[in-house]
């Protein structure tokens, strides 16, 4: 049985370096939780042999942070995630370390340098994009009628399960924009802009819900994170 590190066989150096890695989540991960995709990249770090930093206290934990939990069902194109190493290493070779022992569903794009002392990506967060294939016989302009009443909408009264207890809460702020094209060889194609920072954030899934389409065939991926020094 694996146990978690100790403070004994971690490394108590403190960090040399933060790394910024845009990664993509595909099909054979999406289901599952973000806690799971969290341990499937220590694993992954451990694989690689990276000098990965440690947290202190009683029960160490590698240095990283994902910068967004994806719901479970959706894929990721361009997800982020900050790591602390305790030497400093080039991010090409970095990169080149991780692709062989990356776990199937997962895609490294790209490794750059941000500085240590730089927020955290989780505060900096304040949007995300959608984009749901939504396989429905249905007239596109009854989808249409239907996007438009909920951008009209004062409020979109919805609950959702938060640390194990039901909550009602308001979708309508949380959701920026949404749009919805003809999708290639039949259905539509529904594009969202939510709110997604730690004020609160729109699922997309709730808002296929709204436009009644949740029990439609359809895939989701989130297309863009967006960070306040997007502006």
């Amino acid at each position: 049985m694996n146990h978690p590190p100790s403070s004994q066989d971690t490394d108590a150096r403190p960090p040399q370096q933060r790394l910024r890695i845009t990664f993509a989540k595909g099909e054979t991960l999406k289901y599952i939780s973000h806690l799971d995709l969290a341990r499937t990249w220590e694993r992954v770090f451990r694989r690689a042999g990276l000098p990965v930093a440690y947290s202190r206290g009683f029960n160490p934990r590698p240095r990283f942070q994902i910068a967004a939990a994806l719901p479970v069902g959706v894929t990721g194109r361009v997800e982020l995630m900050d790591v602390w190493l305790t030497e400093s290493l080039l991010p090409d070779d970095v990169r080149a370390g991780l692709q062989p022992v990356l776990s199937a569903g997962l895609e490294v794009l790209e490794v750059e340098t941000v500085d240590l002392r730089a927020p955290s990506l989780q505060s900096r967060m304040r949007a995300a994009d959608y984009r749901a294939a939504v396989h429905s016989q249905e007239p596109i302009e009854a989808i249409r009628t239907r996007v438009q009443a909920l951008l009209e909408a004062a409020i979109l009264p919805r609950q959702r399960q938060h640390k194990g207890k039901l909550q009602n809460y308001d979708l309508r702020p949380l959701v920026q924009s949404v749009d919805v094209e003809a999708g290639h060889g039949g259905g539509c194609t529904i594009t969202m802009h939510l709110q997604a920072s730690p004020q609160g954030a729109g699922r997309p899934d709730q808002v296929l819900e709204v436009l009644g389409l949740s029990m439609v065939p359809h895939t989701i991926e989130r297309t863009k994170l967006h960070l306040d020094f997007d502006k």
